[in-house]
């Protein structure tokens, strides 16, 4: 068995201290000094892993005061506070060794919306793509746009002054940026705005650390304006933090404007709580002309022609970035625009176009095609294009560009790119020849390198591949580093483009010179004793100096110390590279229920990948491989194990420490949903890491009960449901479902179907498939057969589908056929059970592949029990692993058959709710649904939902009955508020809960389409 982690890096006492007093101040939020949620708020998106003390979620703006208030008493003078948003920050700007203050758990709201003067108020915790839902339906968007606008908090767009796509027309964060109301040290509330002369002049006689910081400031910019215009660059992403060229504001009126300090200021400064922001009005058009290039430098060059025809935004990837997202599922969504031909693709330029109206979109395109169509084929020019129309058409190609930063993260073998020199900023016209020496640097190093980024303005993302583990390559971080400094200034650029200082800071007082001196003092106004976010952008004097790029920890530093025989058994979670894609804020997308039901990070698969690795790590510190333990705990006896367990488990009851017990606290929250493998554009797996970990730590630890009973429910089924009244009787008694609850910890268990499934087939006519009958099957009856494979859930739980299934493809003249029935396993997966697993996969796996010898197709009708063929079978087997087609992929290959039934089906329009695991492992599967009703001549659209809550028994467990709940309230219980006759859910889960907490009967597709053919006065034979 494992043993016991108890000695971790504890909190300091002085830490302890102050989280005390500040529950006994009233803080109102949550504290949190375990070592889960610090090891998981040790990384952001950077290279970099620091180890907070501890992490608070203030609830609001009082708590922010207490906490500023608190730090600033003598006896805390040495507590260090960092702000952290959206923790996608790619220089470790959020990273503190101290008190992460996460702003995003509650203080997320927006608080009003003034269309009239297009304007909204918020907190900062709201999340980017969380605001333009919300002003959507008023014509309104809040710019500029991210890659991270799913997870990106406005506080963390306004501390790094964010930018991105369109920042030529859009400009930065700081442009948008009307009030802001900032804790400063101390607890005062400070509400900065633009202001005149008499006002400014009012400020500056306070004697309150307000009235210090506008005299300092002020007095930088009247004092040093000379140099600051000569030394700062005239680029459109111009410098972030402490920017001194626009105190005031001069391209407007002249006001003093403190906000343009405070942006980008990465939380040295104050706690930004509020914020007032400006809002455009949406384009009513838009278009996306896709431009092609034998190479990416020509893609480069070409782009400062384009801008001159007055495009929204241009941007641009390289082949690597394409081919990546070919593998991903954004694939399928965006193939269209660009097709496979045997001229390769090395370069794309995306060209947007928007407009208020379509006739000023097609006069705008045709100026565009007419002078890209004069210059094709020539050298250095585009070999040809395609156009996407319309917001929702754009919308997918740009959902794919935004991917890049997780895709690149997932190339094959350890030298993976990384950002730390990703957003150079030079002049347009610079840009490829900045490029080509930046290339031509990587190259002669011998690193390969991903690129993609704004080409419009200057700014291309390059990351380098690196395998931050080996030593000797960490050092090409020092060595490209101080490289791209010396390309950046040749070129007259920044280093510093749009992804703010953090540990990049260093550089910061060599380009700005005499001027550092200046910001040193905005530093020491704002905060004297460096105490929020210190080493970054500026110290307060000399006696403090900044952090340095290679003296930060990095995470390949605690990755080196596990095994590579280890690294590589656990090599779906140790890859994560933080992009925080599973932090989307999104309720009607699956990625990951588990974050969006409890807003806590160790719930989400990036919080599950980091505790593994710090868990593996650990193990290593003590000599266990834990590849090695598993092996001989599938081989020892239950029995003899029993004992060293039930001692351990008493000790965990008396509350002795294991910090194995945090990790499977946080494993325990898993739906098991499969999301994050295929969202997560590094692949993470989180079931696949989640079972290892939980075959493990029962290991060393009693099981549950309930955990031998899901178990080992797919084998109880078959012989339960010849008598069902035995099961479904006891379970409507109070008593039973109280032992069950106290018991088991199991709630809500559904009842077994009165339909037997066996007498349906008998009724029908169809009968159960065997390697002889389908040997021996004739050449016409091939063609129309079809096995449906069994689950345990429909067979037994919900049969009337299985039997309407076979129903409506007798009607449709297929020829089904019924595999007999096997345990599919998936439940013993999902707890951990893998010796258990492995032996049922195999038997199963040995039945259904006879069963295909026949070349029969094998299609499978619950989604997430059929996906698992090609999951967790798939990694267990490899290609021995049964081909099972979802119901869906078999008959959109027979949508011509399909078409000749159509007069026979009543037309219809209905609605489908994707099952998540579907929608997120099975690219199509939607659009396949659609093919099918259309080819019947029914209408049938898609509607995007997150999870359901319920993932197989997650949300019959009484510990997940309320995090269940609110799941489903989040993305489903809205769509089922009225009339759901014409609804539709493809997952047994789905239909199961939203009969228990909405009280909705939804059915299954194919029930949809065969009421339609019944209706119609058709029969099946049974002959």
């Amino acid at each position: 068995m494992i043993p016991a982690l108890r000695e971790i890096n504890d909190v300091q006492a002085l830490y302890l201290q102050f989280l005390k007093a500040l529950k006994q101040a009233g803080f109102r939020g949550d504290t949190s000094p375990s070592y889960a949620s610090r090891t998981v708020l040790a990384t952001d998106n950077s290279i970099y892993q620091v180890l907070p003390q501890a992490v608070v979620y203030p609830r609001d703006v009082h708590d922010l005061q207490l906490l500023m208030e608190l730090a600033d008493r003598e006896e805390f003078y040495k507590v260090v506070l960092s702000p952290r948003g959206g923790g996608t920050g790619t220089n470790g700007q959020s990273l503190t060794d101290g008190l992460v203050v996460d702003i995003s758990r509650h203080m997320n709201r927006i608080l009003e919306i003034n269309p009239e003067e297009c304007w909204v108020r918020v907190q900062t915790g709201v999340v980017k793509d969380q605001l333009n839902a919300a002003l959507k339906p008023h014509g309104l968007f809040f710019a500029p746009e991210l890659s991270t606008s799913n997870r990106a908090t406005i506080g963390g767009m306004i501390n790094t002054d964010a930018s991105g796509q369109g920042s030529c027309v859009y400009g930065k964060t700081r442009d948008h940026v009307l009030e802001l109301k900032t804790v400063l040290m101390g607890g005062a509330l400070w509400q900065s705005h633009a202001i005149d002369d008499a006002e400014l002049g009012e400020i500056n006689e306070q004697s309150n650390r307000a009235g210090k910081i506008h005299r300092m400031v002020d007095g930088i910019e009247r004092d040093k304006r000379a140099l600051i215009d000569t030394k700062f660059p005239k680029l459109n992403r111009c410098l972030t933090g402490y920017d001194l060229a626009h105190i005031r504001d001069r391209e407007k009126d002249g006001r003093f404007n403190l906000n343009n300090i405070l942006c980008g200021s990465e939380g040295t400064l104050g706690f930004i709580a509020e914020a007032k922001l400006n809002l455009l009005k949406i384009p009513k058009c838009a278009a996306l002309v896709n431009l092609n290039y034998d190479h990416f430098q020509d893609a480069l060059k070409d782009a400062p022609d384009l801008m001159k025809a007055g495009p929204t935004s241009i941007e641009t990837v390289d082949s690597k970035v394409l081919q990546l997202a070919m593998g991903d599922i954004v694939w399928d969504s965006v193939s269209e625009f660009f097709p496979q031909n045997e001229r390769p693709v090395n370069g794309i330029n995306l060209v947007e176009y928007t407009a208020e109206s379509e006739e000023e979109l097609d006069a705008a395109l045709a100026r565009f095609t007419a002078h890209v169509d004069s210059l094709i084929g020539q050298p250095g020019k585009s070999f040809g294009y395609t156009i996407a129309r319309g917001h929702a058409q754009v919308n997918k190609i740009w959902g794919m560009r935004k991917r890049a930063v997780g895709l690149l993260g997932n190339v094959q073998g350890e030298q993976r790119p990384i950002p730390f020199v990703e957003d150079c900023a030079v002049p347009p016209e610079n840009l490829a020849d900045f490029i080509a020496e930046f290339r031509a640097a990587l190259d002669e190093a011998g690193f390969a390198y991903g690129m993609f980024g704004h080409v419009d303005c200057g700014v291309l993302h390059v990351r380098p591949a690196i395998d931050m583990k080996d030593p000797e390559q960490a050092k090409q971080v020092r060595i490209i580093t101080e490289k791209v400094v010396e390309l950046a200034q040749k070129y007259n650029g920044l280093l510093w483009g749009e992804h703010g200082k953090g540990v990049r800071s260093e550089f910061a007082p060599a380009f700005f010179g005499e001027l550092y001196p200046e910001l040193q003092k905005i530093k020491a106004a704002f905060d004297p004793r460096n105490q929020l976010n210190p080493g970054k952008i500026a110290t307060p004097s000399a006696a403090s100096g900044l952090l340095k790029i290679d003296q930060v920890p990095t995470r390949g530093e605690y990755d080196r110390q596990i095994p590579v025989q280890v690294w590589d058994g656990y090599s779906d979670g140790v890859y994560c590279n933080g992009n925080g894609a599973c932090f989307n804020w999104n309720p009607d997308d699956a990625m990951c229920p588990s974050y969006k039901g409890t807003r806590n990070r160790i719930h989400s698969p990036k919080g599950r990948a980091s505790l593994i690795r710090e868990w593996l790590r650990l193990l290593a510190d003590r000599a266990v491989d834990p590849e090695a333990v598993a092996r001989k705990s599938r081989e020892q006896s239950f029995i003899i194990g029993l004992p060293g367990r039930i001692k351990n488990s008493l000790a965990k009851a008396r509350g002795e420490y294991d910090f194995s017990h945090e990790v499977n606290e946080s494993m325990q929250a898993c739906l098991a949903c499969k999301s994050c493998a295929g969202q997560c554009p590094i692949k993470v797996d989180v079931p696949t890491f989640r079972a290892k970990f939980l075959e493990l730590y029962y290991s060393r630890y009693l099981r549950p009960l309930k955990d031998y009973f899901v178990g080992g429910l797919e084998f109880l089924m078959p012989h339960l449901a010849r008598v069902p009244q035995l099961y479904n009787w006891p379970l409507k008694l109070k008593p039973v479902r109280w032992l069950l609850e106290r018991g088991l910890g199991l709630a809500d268990s559904p009842s077994l179907s009165a339909t037997n499934l066996d007498r349906a087939m008998r009724e029908l006519g169809v009968p159960y498939a065997s390697r002889e009958s389908l040997r021996t099957m004739g050449p016409a009856q091939r063609a129309k057969a079809v096995v449906i494979v069994q689950d345990a859930f429909t067979s037994y739980f919900d049969a009337d589908v299985v039997a309407d299934t076979l129903r409506l493809l007798k009607l449709l003249d297929f020829n089904p056929l019924v595999a007999p029935f096997r345990a599919n396993g998936k439940p013993l997966h999902v707890h951990g059970f893998l010796r258990q697993f492995a032996q049922t996969a195999a038997g199963n796996s040995a039945m259904l592949n006879s069963l295909a010898e026949s070349g029969v197709p094998l299609v499978g009708i619950d989604p997430s029990m059929t996906l698992t063929y090609r999951g967790e079978y798939k990694k267990l087997m490899g290609d021995k692993a049964p081909k099972v087609l979802l119901l869906q992929e078999w008959l959109a290959q027979h949508t011509d058959h399909l078409a000749t039934n159509r007069n026979r089906l009543q037309r219809g329009s209905f609605t489908l709710l994707p099952h998540c695991t579907e929608q997120s492992n099975a690219a199509g599967s939607g659009r396949q649904w659609q093919e099918v009703f259309a080819a019947l001549g029914m209408e049938l659209s898609t509607q995007a939902a997150g999870c359901c809550g319920m993932a197989g028994t997650y949300g019959h467990e009484v510990a997940n009955k309320e995090t269940s709940r609110v799941i489903f309230q989040q993305s489903w219980e809205p769509k089922l508020s009225g009339d759901t006759s014409a609804t539709l859910a493809t997952g047994y889960s789905c239909r199961c809960q939203s009969k228990r907490f909405a009280g909705k009967n939804l059915r299954h597709p194919l029930q949809a389409l065969l009421a339609q053919i019944e209706d119609s006065g058709f029969t099946v034979s049974t002959h």
